[in-house]
């Protein structure tokens, strides 16, 4: 029984996922080959941020950025607000 329902909540997680990459796929508003752009003129460090899943991704993003090549930070949001807010700069 237990796994009849695991089986149909993971098919309907991952149908929710479908259809959010279905919808970014669709999107007008989102230029990668700008974004990409952005990131390459960047003169400065490019830093990223995020909380829970979406910072340990933006983490992980700029410890590639780093090891590629692209000067990079991430910055937790909580820990900007207490002081780490003077390692942006305008670059």
């Amino acid at each position: 029984m237990k796994k009849n329902i695991f089986q149909k909540e993971a098919k309907k997680a991952f149908l929710i996922e479908l259809n959010e990459l279905k919808a970014f796929y669709s999107s007008k508003d989102f230029n990668v080959g700008d974004l990409c752009q952005e990131i390459l003129n960047c003169k400065g460090k490019v830093f990223l941020t995020g909380v829970g899943k979406s910072g340990h991704i933006a983490n992980k993003i700029s410890a590639t950025f780093s090891s590629t090549g692209t000067s990079s930070f991430f910055i937790h949001p909580a820990e900007a607000l207490h002081g780490d807010m003077g390692m942006i700069e305008k670059k």
